[in-house]
């Protein structure tokens, strides 16, 4: 049964239109006997979109790995490398010489038997005008001839025993004691890191968009054309923002190198002055006089070969010479003879070298540069698909309604979580407030009991 507050609020739900909206039309179009209408508020639709926001930008985050050393023993230099003279004598040897000191020779004598006596230069001379060859007479030959004896002397020679040669005088070298910087620790870098410099900033991010919604008006019923109805009016509902802070890179993160100068120690040391020098003295050759006999003169005769047939009416002279050769006289002498003269050989002595700690570099400062991503926050935030309207649309009204179609309403309101008390069938405040809660939840007309608000609890009539 429906009481008369069921009616107050059927006929409140009506007719819903706006003050602006005076030239819509009163009387919807294709309504038939027993449907009841209202013009009622179709609510604007949004759809929630997740945004992300940067809060910070993206940077490097730079990672320094400083440079190893390790200490190790190292040779040190404290007497260079230096040269040495070692004199080596000239080699000699023993050889044995034989020496001429007498010349072999040719005489003519008066027979070739060994008391036989020298002949005359005179008769000599007259074999030799006579046309004897004297000087190209076999040996051991005779002529019955007159000769003159060849005539010798003495004389003093100088001959060397030992060929001059030099001497080699050695001036070693000289050297001092003096001190020396020696690099224990060479120059380095080091890499110090200067991080990124940030500043923080505030922003405004829209949430909800600026929206237009209709809402009752102040003023009192009136009719319209003999219909009740209320006045709705459209307000502009303001955007609504958020205010988030932010990181934002000011100076992104660098690296400063800072030089780290050598460390030296202090050795002593010895250094050259002056090289060593080689002086050559000269030794000169020995020598030994040697006295001998020298043909001074050659003998001179004239004579006719004996054996060899003699023409006729020739005649001897009665002296015979022959051509006898006396070898030569010889005489053996031992020679000091220079073999390899005098030199130098060059000796390396070592450098000298001494032990000590040193730092030594294994690796160099690194720098390493890792990426920070940047950081986004969620903003959820709400975009108007379509505006707020009015329009009409078929509703429950005194024709259609009765107890069974608003116990439907409340069953079905209360299963839905909009809870109306009691199922009894009455169309109260309670239940109509929850339908307006379940109807804007639901994006769905408000301004009466609507078809698709029936629709959507599932109730069919």
């Amino acid at each position: 049964m429906i009481t008369k507050l069921s009616l107050v609020v059927i006929s409140a739900l009506a007719v819903v239109t706006c003050a602006s909206a005076e030239t819509a039309s009163l009387i919807p179009g294709d309504a038939k006997p027993g449907e009841c209408y209202a013009k009622v508020v179709v609510p604007a639709t949004y759809v929630d979109k997740i945004e992300k926001v940067l809060v910070r930008e993206a940077s490097d985050k730079i990672s320094i790995v400083p440079a190893k050393y390790k200490w190790v023993s190292e040779k040190v230099m404290v007497v260079p490398e230096r040269k040495k003279l070692k004199p080596i004598p000239a080699t000699y040897k023993k050889v044995i010489e034989k020496v001429e000191v007498k010349p072999a020779s040719r005489q003519w004598m008066s027979s070739l038997k060994r008391h036989a006596i020298p002949v005359s230069p005179d008769l000599l001379a007259v074999a030799k005008s006579k046309g004897i060859d004297i000087n190209g007479t076999t040996p051991n030959t005779c002529y019955k001839e007159y000769m003159t004896p060849a005539k010798y002397k003495k004389v003093t020679e100088e001959k060397v025993v030992k060929e001059a040669t030099e001497k080699i005088e050695i001036i070693p070298a000289k050297y001092e004691w003096v001190e020396k910087k020696v690099e224990v620790k060479p120059a380095s870098k080091k890499t110090i890191e200067i991080p990124a410099v940030y500043e923080t900033k505030e922003e405004k991010i829209l949430v909800e968009a600026e929206k237009q919604v209709w809402k009752k008006g102040s003023n009192p019923a009136q009719k319209i054309n003999g219909a009740t109805g209320e006045i709705m009016c459209l307000v502009t509902v303001p955007a609504k923002y958020k205010t988030i802070k932010k990181s934002v890179l000011k100076s992104p993160a660098t690296t400063k190198v800072v030089e780290i100068p050598a460390t030296y120690k202090t050795v002593k040391v010895k250094k050259l002055v002056s090289e060593a020098k080689v002086n050559k003295i000269k030794v000169p050759a020995v020598v030994k006089k040697i006295t001998k006999t020298v043909l001074e003169s050659e003998p001179v005769f004239t004579w006719k070969e004996v054996g060899l047939r003699v023409e006729k009416g020739l005649k001897p002279t009665g002296q015979q010479i022959c051509l006898k050769e006396t070898p030569a006289v010889t005489k053996t002498i031992t020679k000091t003879v220079l073999e390899t003269p005098a030199t130098t050989k060059e000796i390396i002595i070592p450098a000298e070298y001494k032990m000590m700690k040193v730092k030594k570099l294994v690796s160099e400062a690194k720098e390493f540069k890792v990426p920070t991503p940047a950081e986004y926050k969620t903003v959820k935030k709400r975009e108007k698909v379509t505006s707020a309207s009015t329009k009409w649309q078929r509703i429950l009204c005194q024709t259609n309604m009765n107890e069974d179609v608003v116990s439907k309403i409340q069953a079905a309101l209360n299963k839905q979580g909009f809870n109306v008390g009691k199922v009894d069938g009455k169309l109260g405040r309670a239940t109509y407030s929850m339908l307006e809660k379940y109807q804007r939840k639901h994006s769905l007309a408000t301004g009466g009991i609507t078809y698709e608000t029936l629709e959507s609890l599932g109730i069919k009539l």
